[in-house]
């Protein structure tokens, strides 16, 4: 299923059981969290973060109050997670009480009071910032659709899954064909992009030919074995390639994802 399908299947689900309106606000603020990571808009990353958060301490408080802090009002944020941890034990679930308030608290504070001075001379704390921002957004995105959404439980964890899975603007799915939009990649880099764009679905020899170029298709099967046997950036499980943490990490150190300037 192609990202914006998914998404478009996450705010269904979850409205049919939470206030449209601020469902709708945490989407966009994730989409577009999502959208200024992978594009290197790392500020504008946590700026979004800080509007996904917003949304969601608004539907902590439906799901417990029915009160919720109306949109365009300024939020008590230590107000709600006092509220929300000091509500009984059992009445609702930890991740509601507990787990997700906290994890939205660093995010909040990354986008208020984090000072983006020098950290080290060799760590860019926009880009660390940026990185806990996103890893926090998809975990609570997925929290809500494992608590709240209206689908079979098989269905949501499928929605939990692609959800954390790593996107890369650099490819774009046309109904299921994957198009590496970065015309000047090598064989090596553009298969492992196509990879890095399949996550833990992985793909075939089959899959991966037609998604190739036919210029690369000659030597398709030896770029296959030199990333999974001298690189270690893929794995081979017999019927499906897979890309592995160390293919993930050298897509990202090399901003292979990225749209082609």
């Amino acid at each position: 299923m192609a990202t914006s399908s998914l998404i478009g299947v996450v705010e269904e689900g979850l409205a049919a059981s939470l206030d449209r309106t601020v469902v709708h606000e945490l989407i966009e603020g994730y989409v577009e969290a999502k959208k200024n990571f992978y594009l290197g808009g790392l500020r504008l990353s946590a700026v979004e973060g800080g509007r996904f958060c917003e949304a969601a301490y608004r539907l902590l408080q439906e799901r417990t109050t029915g009160d919720p802090t109306p949109l365009g009002r300024q939020l008590n944020v230590e107000q709600i997670q006092a509220r929300l941890s000091s509500l009984p034990v059992g009445s609702h679930p930890d991740a509601i009480r507990l787990h997700i308030p906290r994890a939205l608290r660093v995010v909040y504070d990354i986008r208020n009071n984090r000072d983006a001075a020098h950290l080290g001379d060799d760590i860019d704390p926009n880009k660390q910032d940026a990185t806990i921002v996103i890893s926090t957004l998809d975990w609570v995105l997925a929290e809500f659709v494992r608590l709240y959404h209206t689908v079979s439980p098989n269905e949501a964890q499928r929605i939990v899954e692609s959800l954390v899975t790593r996107k890369a603007p650099a490819v774009q799915d046309f109904a299921g064909f994957l198009k590496v939009l970065n015309s000047k990649l090598k064989a090596g880099d553009y298969v492992l992009l196509l990879l890095y764009e399949r996550g833990g679905k992985g793909a075939s020899f089959v899959d991966i030919s037609t998604w190739a170029k036919p210029t690369m298709r000659t030597n398709l099967l030896r770029t296959l074995d030199h990333l999974v046997n001298d690189k270690a950036f893929l794995h081979d499980s017999g019927s499906l390639y897979m890309i592995t943490e160390s293919g993930m990490i050298e897509v990202e150190r090399r901003k292979l994802y990225q749209m082609p300037g």
